[in-house]
């Protein structure tokens, strides 16, 4: 939402959903968290009440489809009454085959309608465009574009209260740079440039243009991509399908990283 204009100096924030916003596979904090794109929203929020305390909370957790999203994060996101929240998630459920996308949205537009009703404002999110990076990518299109819609009906139904990040139409997604070794998570880089997508939405004028390629990478040549695929499925996607199979998730037991909406300086 490119033309989200007021410019509002918010003093709390609550971020929820899932690794995407946790943070995973950014840099590591000395506390041995993430550091992710919503860290670092917090971070310039924070540096605009140098004089005054900012408030922020993180309470995505890996892992989380989305009604485990509304059933342990809305509630306390809601409760917390802050200025700003950012909700993304969903798309752990279309990740999975059989996905009920009629229910996906059901559940993220009941998310987002009891944190309006708090009275802040809320960004929500596109999903990058999956088709030239990832394989298998077009069979998960139709649900991410059928997402994309649903995403922008509800900014539509909320102006000035609904910031939409579109990352789907950035092709700067399309480079693996932006995105960890699994290829599900952002790299440092490509968190980074969230972040500046955020902060653009909120009407912040952008320290550089996210949307922007990076430059040309070195070609790689056949082994070198054959043996980068390999250890991918070895390291990330085998283990991926096996908690499918069990029933695990990367986040079973895991708590959010900053569970209580606190006074916070930035880094």
């Amino acid at each position: 939402m490119e033309n989200y204009a007021t410019a509002t100096v918010y003093r709390s924030y609550v971020a929820v959903g899932d690794s995407f916003t946790e943070g995973m596979c950014d840099e590591l904090l000395p506390d041995g968290h993430f550091r992710g794109w919503a860290d670092r929203v917090a971070d310039a929020l924070a540096a605009e009440r140098p004089d005054e305390e900012f408030h922020y909370a993180n309470l995505a957790v890996r892992g989380k489809l989305i009604g485990q999203i509304c059933a342990d994060q809305i509630g306390p996101a809601a409760a917390a009454g802050a200025d700003l929240v950012t909700l993304a998630g969903g798309l752990n459920d279309v990740l999975r085959p059989g996905c009920d996308i009629a229910e996906v949205e059901r559940q993220l537009g009941r998310a987002a309608r009891e944190l309006l009703a708090g009275g802040g404002t809320v960004v929500m999110f596109t999903s990058t465009d999956p088709v030239r990076r990832l394989a298998g990518g077009a069979r998960l299109l139709p649900a991410i574009l059928r997402m994309k819609a649903f995403v922008e009906s509800i900014a539509a139904e909320h102006p000035g209260r609904v910031a939409v990040v579109d990352l789907f139409s950035a092709p700067c997604f399309d480079d693996r740079r932006l995105w960890d070794e699994d290829r599900l998570h952002l790299s440092p880089e490509g968190h980074r440039r969230v972040a500046t997508a955020v902060l653009e939405a909120l009407g912040r004028p952008a320290d550089h243009d996210w949307r922007s390629p990076l430059p040309p990478a070195a070609p790689r040549g056949r082994t070198e991509k054959l043996r980068t695929d390999l250890r991918w499925l070895r390291l990330h996607l085998g283990p991926w399908i096996g908690r499918r199979l069990t029933g695990r998730s990367s986040g079973d037991g895991r708590a959010p990283k900053r569970p209580e909406l606190l006074p916070y300086r930035g880094r």
